[in-house]
């Protein structure tokens, strides 16, 4: 007849004080009859009785005690405010971001803390935030075709260049990348977001264009330019036909701009701008498929937004070392920091326009842009829902006439 998992506790408890002190013949005979009684494999057995020795005897009816709980509600609730606002970010990015991002949020008013609560809440880890997150994480939880097609003609004339070959300390030279709106079907034009990222700050633009026409992604290529708070040294591209013309070619020629492309099938070459792709693009307005006016204006509308919320209030990490131990790779990353800190960390912006760049930042509400951001992705659904229906509702008229 099996034991139950109380008599094989008692047991177990009771032999293992004998166990202890026993021979190692002695041990065998023991392990042998626990086996016998129990039905544990003999590691196991073995493991329980060297447990059970060591842990200290507790008085008959004595209750474990827990430890009391540092982060209760009152902590917990303003951290989640915070944790939404900042995009929801992980608890590594977040933690070292908090104190920036609560003054920020009581410049204007959006939350209001005890010396207490400020106290624990700034205090708190990285892991802890993670813990104390999980279950909102878990409540707010389709890849995409490349349209890219080479453009050849100019390709011999414009230099290859790879991941390693960046300075990745001087400000200026930034990859740029087309991600299509297509939402899974390439016919006909649809809207395109040109991603612009710079490779030492982080810094990064967005602009939506009609289609993948030269003449549109050139002028939004100018109007990023003239928004930048540094001058254009270098510009990265993929292969595409819209980069790779006569016209950017020219341009960059004239006012001394170093242009390069990646080498073909190699997104690693253009890694920094890759990921903005996911984190600042597809992570904001998705897969679906955008190819109307009201659209592309509603993009711009929320990419104006969005520049000012990723720039100024997402901290970012960067790759600074890589050891490798046999198949094992450890990477080393920086502490989280916004591209606007970056700049001002690296000497990139003269006195005028740093003065002029902190005045925007402290006039910016961090939860205010939040909002901004969050109503007009509501239009964007709002929009491409209505201009399906109305699709539905042609294809059923042409299909009963």
């Amino acid at each position: 007849m099996a034991l139950s998992m109380a008599t094989r506790k008692q047991v177990t408890k009771e032999m293992a004080q004998r166990y202890v002190r026993a021979r190692k013949r002695e041990r065998g005979r023991m392990l042998d009859e626990l086996c016998a009684l129990t039905g544990y494999n003999r590691s196991y057995a073995a493991r329980l009785l060297r447990l059970r020795a060591r842990a200290p005897a507790r008085p008959a009816g004595a209750r474990r005690r827990d430890r009391g709980r540092i982060y209760g509600p009152e902590t917990r609730e303003p951290l989640r405010k915070c944790w939404a606002v900042a995009g929801g970010i992980c608890g590594k990015r977040l933690a070292p971001f908090l104190p920036e991002l609560v003054a920020a949020l009581e410049r204007h008013q959006e939350i209001e803390l005890s010396g207490e609560q400020r106290e624990k809440l700034l205090a708190v880890s990285a892991a802890t935030i993670d813990r104390l997150l999980a279950g909102a994480r878990r409540r707010a939880s389709l890849r995409g075709t490349s349209g890219t097609k080479p453009g050849s003609l100019l390709r011999s004339q414009i230099p290859v260049r790879t991941f390693a070959e960046w300075d990745h300390t001087r400000v200026g030279f930034v990859e740029v990348d087309l991600v299509g709106h297509d939402g899974g079907s390439s016919r006909g034009d649809y809207c395109q977001s040109l991603d612009l990222t710079d490779v030492a700050s982080g810094w990064t633009e967005v602009r939506a264009v009609a289609n993948k026409a030269q003449r549109w992604c050139f002028e939004a290529l100018q109007l990023i330019e003239h928004r930048l708070p540094f001058a254009l040294l270098g510009l990265d591209s993929d292969n595409g036909s819209e980069f790779i013309n006569a016209q950017l070619a020219r341009y960059c020629s004239e006012h001394q701009i170093s242009f390069t492309r990646s080498r073909p099938y190699r997104k690693n070459d253009n890694c920094y701008v890759e990921q903005k792709n996911w984190t600042v693009v597809r992570r904001t307005v998705g897969w679906a498929r955008y190819d109307t006016a009201a659209e592309l204006a509603t993009l711009n509308r929320l990419y104006e937004v969005l520049r000012l919320y990723v720039n100024y209030f997402q901290p970012q990490v960067k790759l600074i070392a890589k050891e490798r131990s046999g198949a094992r790779v450890r990477k080393h990353y920086d502490a989280p920091t916004t591209p606007y800190r970056r700049l001002l960390a690296l000497g990139a912006l003269t006195p005028p326009l740093a003065r002029r760049l902190e005045e925007e930042y402290l006039a910016l509400n961090p939860a205010a842009l939040r909002r901004q951001i969050t109503h007009l992705q509501r239009r964007l659904v709002e929009l491409s829902s209505l201009k399906e229906a109305t699709r539905r509702k042609e294809v059923q008229a042409s299909a009963s006439s």
